[in-house]
């Protein structure tokens, strides 16, 4: 893939992360025999090494064995720090597949849309084929945005409209309007996206000053939506599908999950024998106990 998308998604996948999440990232990939590993989330935006930073180590091949990704936990220490890792494992050609929105998923797009570095390739075909994936995430999230938003509007409303609908598609423990804070804080990432990422996927923008006026038919417009209707349908189903494969190849899952639960929701959760060694089977309690917090936070 070629022209301004492309051009930004390089410049943008090379953005500068630390030395130490660099040397992490690079230990992992030669660990697991990875063409490129991706670093997303806060601690990306943020530079800090606290929590946990998140990596995807995209493989070679063709056919994945097992649902994916894999997910898995690793620490490594770093000048008497701990640095703690999710890492999520599949191959390079299902990630480009996926970010195309060819398959039925709702995060691999909707999630590299959002910013990412590119903080190792094992050559420039490995480091083109990431570009072209994170591109075609831009474009397939570009188009659902345009079918959801309004007819014009400020590019943050189609945005807001795209994030809104798949965090619900999925199970998730952020509480609402967590689409308000994904646009807040990446905002420069965002900035002047929209325009260039429709242009891409082949729909006209309609830009006048700040307010677009996507040209899309109303047959395009139902084409994607049924589109959509299908991937919304299967995102609950896949994601917890997921979430059984993870319990059983998340060595610390429990640990990460109360940290994650207690970080974006305020509640504490309380790690018991039981609760580390079986994190699926206390899922049911954890989430019941987020229920009863959230309904007492909004009685407040």
């Amino acid at each position: 893939m070629t022209g301004p998308l492309a051009e930004r998604i390089a410049a943008r996948l090379a953005a500068p992360v630390d030395p130490a999440v660099a040397t992490f990232a690079r230990a992992l990939a030669d660990a697991a025999g990875a063409q490129a590993v991706l670093f997303f989330g806060s601690n990306l935006r943020t530079g800090s090494l606290d929590g946990v930073l998140d990596f995807y180590l995209l493989l070679p091949g063709t056919r994945e064995s097992t649902i994916w990704p894999t997910v898995s936990y690793h620490e490594r220490e770093h000048e008497g720090q701990t640095l703690r890792a999710k890492v999520a494992t599949m191959q390079l050609a299902t990630f480009a597949r996926a970010a195309s929105g060819d398959l039925t998923d709702t995060t691999i797009w909707a999630r590299f849309v959002q910013p990412s570095a590119l903080i190792w390739a094992e050559d420039d075909t490995a480091r083109e084929a990431v570009i072209a994936a994170i591109a075609a995430a831009a474009t397939t999230a570009a188009r659902l945005a345009a079918a959801l938003g309004p007819a014009s509007g400020a590019a943050e409303d189609y945005w807001r409209a795209l994030f809104r609908a798949t965090y619900e598609a999925e199970f998730r423990v952020e509480k609402g309007g967590r689409e308000n804070d994904i646009l807040s804080v990446n905002a420069d990432h965002f900035a002047g996206l929209l325009p260039i990422a429709l242009e891409a996927a082949g729909i006209a923008p309609g830009l006048t000053g700040t307010t677009l006026t996507p040209q899309l038919a109303p047959q395009a417009r139902a084409q994607i939506l049924g589109w959509w209707k299908r991937r919304r349908r299967m995102g609950k189903p896949l994601n917890l599908l997921r979430l059984v494969k993870a319990s059983t190849t998340f060595e610390g899952a429990a640990r990460y999950a109360a940290w994650k639960i207690e970080r974006h929701t305020g509640m504490p959760v309380k790690l018991t024998p039981f609760r580390e060694r079986f994190p699926l089977l206390a899922a049911p309690q954890v989430l019941w106990d987020l229920t009863r917090h959230r309904r007492r936070q909004r009685a407040r």
